[in-house]
């Protein structure tokens, strides 16, 4: 069963002390790319947390964003330094009247200047206690995300296996019209030639030997057949283990070569239509195996 890359999850607690929030966000990357927003206090987190992503999630842009509120008391988060906020607005409100600015940020740009504001240390107990809570909410929310990627990789799987069954029926169609294809290549050559044949010299073994020549350049027997069997292989691979993206995006990649040599050997107008709608099913194909994990 394959699992898409593309996933969301989340996950919340809330007791006496605290209110904590996650939210779980990926789309599809060749590696894992992480990314952890939350208090300073718990950014030096970030490595623990990513170790648990790969754990889980493998891989994939991975965005976590981790929202807490303490209940334990009325006390600020932070400290304020009134003087020197009271010193930047003064300031910034003297500089707006010289260069005639009537703007109304300044509070904010005064609130954001430099040791305005700085945290409040926690007790480090505190801090551990707490965050062996959020551990498991985040856990919570990766598992929901992993949940949602199986859901998506389903459907995915869905989408994947119509493709190929379009692509089977093209070949299918190919293998239909060949006998007719060398006939009519046949009856071409012979067209062309009677009248000249009639009138000249000519060798008629060295003639049938580059007639030989011509029509094994354009066999296409062994390229059905091994179309056939990517194909049969792009199905089992599907099915079977985990983390099948990047082999996929590979049997995608020579199932192409094979519908190439098709379409430039093929010399026929009839079977390249076929030819054009199994490239087109196969674009569809490399799109959606991006997103598989």
């Amino acid at each position: 069963m394959i699992k898409s890359m593309t996933g969301y999850g989340n996950a919340s607690l809330e007791n006496e002390q605290l209110s904590i929030n996650v939210e779980v966000k990926t789309l599809n990357s060749k590696f894992l790319d992480f990314s952890f927003r939350a208090p300073r206090q718990f950014s030096e987190k970030e490595k623990e947390v990513r170790n648990i992503v790969q754990n889980t999630l493998e891989r994939g842009k991975v965005a976590i964003s981790l929202d807490i509120t303490s209940k334990s008391s009325g006390q600020l988060p932070v400290q304020i330094d009134e003087e020197l906020f009271k010193t930047y607005y003064n300031k910034y409100k003297e500089l707006a009247v010289e260069v005639g600015d009537s703007s109304s940020e300044i509070f904010k740009m005064a609130l954001q200047s430099p040791n305005v504001t700085t945290n409040i240390a926690s007790d480090s107990e505190d801090l551990e206690s707490e965050w062996v809570q959020i551990l498991e909410v985040i856990k919570e929310a990766l598992s929901a995300c992993a949940s949602f990627r199986e859901d998506e990789g389903k459907a995915l799987e869905v989408k994947l296996s119509e493709n190929v069954g379009t692509i089977r029926e093209g070949l299918d169609a190919v293998k239909g019209l060949e006998g007719e294809r060398v006939e009519k290549i046949k009856s071409r050559i012979r067209g062309h030639f009677d009248e000249w044949l009639e009138e000249q010299q000519f060798d008629a073994n060295r003639f049938e030997q580059e007639l030989i020549y011509y029509f094994e350049k354009l066999d296409i027997t062994e390229e059905i057949v091994r179309l056939g069997t990517h194909l049969d292989y792009f199905e089992k691979t599907m099915k079977e283990g985990k983390g099948q993206g990047k082999k996929l995006g590979f049997i995608s990649q020579e199932m192409g070569r094979e519908i190439n040599t098709i379409g430039s050997k093929a010399n026929d107008a009839q079977l390249q239509k076929h030819v054009i709608l199994m490239k087109d099913e196969l674009e569809k194909i490399k799109e959606q195996t991006l997103n598989v994990l």
